[in-house]
């Protein structure tokens, strides 16, 4: 027996004059160069969902410039790990039905488990996701932090992985990078980056002086009021790379309390958090506001609806604060970041998380996919996602 279950279906992209041209120059090879057909990530398909504009980094890869950032730092103890994860596998879920498709997390956030049953269970096809994660610790050993990543994430490729922190000996970043490359000529990265490199420039230079590949993407901390100019420059005007933000609420510190940031949201009718994400947007570059409330994760994403002006972008511009409105300022050398526990996460498989769905029309066609997102060409038992001619989705449930 069949039952079908209607699903809602997300509004598509709009057009957003305000943040178009900000695509890079293709200066890098394509990812699987060392495959005939491209390898695991070839099977990607990221397009704008939501209104989330995509940037063209500089490999020719195409990434959703908004995203959810998944760190959950109050769940991090050793004995919160089966709380951590069930809380970002909710989100996750609740990112992906509110139009997200870009999901940053990092091995030391311990949740890479939760994360990838998000993705199982959300109805969404992973290839459909942008899925980033950051190798840290004994950098020496990357290829087996990269395998872990993997694993707990449950797919086959990664779209971008940093190297999280500049921290150990330049020999060991390095040799960690060599390892990336690797992986993406093989078709299992997509996109690399460096995340906290702008706080050891040597860290950098080593890096610039000896990839073979360089850099697509740089995370930095990164909001109104450490707006970052000196690093944004180093980045994106002098190299070209991507700058993608982490905390770019600031951590709910005091950018929601600016007198400014609260005029312009009372013009629009917006929260102050969507007027600093909109900023960052406008800016050209790519905020991961992480939340663990459905709402919150609804309410950062719906800012593709309007627009600020010239004004008001220059008086944000005028409240940085540079260095010392940083929250985070870490001093990197030769020492090690500490090193990685595996852990485990017990989670039952659980169709029933599946609300909603974002849906692609193929024409003349009703594709059936597992909620792995493998197309199949008969359901068998269990739960699937059929898309209709009509555009709309229905999850289907055969008994």
């Amino acid at each position: 027996m069949l039952a079908a279950v209607l699903l809602s279906i997300s509004a598509s992209a709009q057009s957003d004059d305000a943040l178009a041209n900000f695509d890079h120059e293709v200066t890098q090879p394509a990812p699987g160069g060392d495959t005939t057909d491209g390898g695991p990530q070839a099977v990607s398909n990221i397009t704008s969902v939501a209104g989330v504009p995509l940037v063209r980094l500089n490999n020719g890869v195409l990434m959703p410039r908004f995203g959810l950032g998944t760190q959950v730092q109050s769940l991090e103890g050793a004995n919160q790990r089966q709380q951590l994860n069930e809380t970002v596998r909710g989100m996750v879920i609740a990112a992906l039905q509110s139009g997200y498709r870009h999901l940053d997390d990092a091995m030391f956030y311990y949740n890479e488990r939760g994360a990838g049953w998000g993705i199982k269970e959300s109805g969404i096809p992973r290839e459909e996701v942008w899925v980033t994660s950051k190798i840290s610790g004994n950098l020496a050993d990357a290829q087996n932090a990269f395998n872990g990543m993997l694993e707990r994430l449950q797919v086959d490729y990664l779209d971008l992985v940093y190297i999280h922190h500049p921290a150990g000996t330049l020999a060991d970043i390095l040799a960690c990078w060599r390892v990336m490359e690797k992986e993406y000529k093989a078709g299992r990265i997509r996109t690399l980056g460096i995340s906290n490199f702008d706080n050891r420039m040597e860290a950098f230079n080593y890096i610039m002086q000896n990839a073979e590949i360089k850099p697509q993407m740089a995370q930095i901390e990164c909001h109104p009021l450490a707006q970052r100019k000196d690093a944004r420059q180093l980045y994106a005007n002098n190299y070209d790379i991507q700058v993608e933000c982490w905390y770019p609420l600031n951590h709910n510190r005091t950018d929601v309390n600016n007198t400014t940031l609260q005029q312009i949201a009372a013009a629009h009718g917006k929260t102050v958090y969507q007027i600093i994400l909109r900023w960052h947007m406008q800016e050209g570059l790519c905020p991961v506001p992480g939340s663990t409330n459905p709402a919150h994760i609804l309410e950062n994403i719906s800012i593709f609806d309007f627009e600020l002006t010239d004004e008001e972008m220059e008086s944000i511009r005028a409240i940085d604060r540079g260095d010392a409105g940083r929250s985070f300022n870490l001093s990197y050398g030769n020492w090690g970041f500490g090193n990685f526990s595996d852990y485990t996460y017990t989670h039952a498989f659980t169709p029933t998380a599946i609300e909603s769905t974002q849906a692609n029309t193929v024409s003349g066609e009703n594709p059936i996919y597992t909620l792995q997102g493998q197309q199949v060409h008969t359901p068998q038992k269990g739960v699937h996602i059929t898309r209709q001619i009509d555009g709309t989705t229905k999850k289907v449930l055969v008994k």
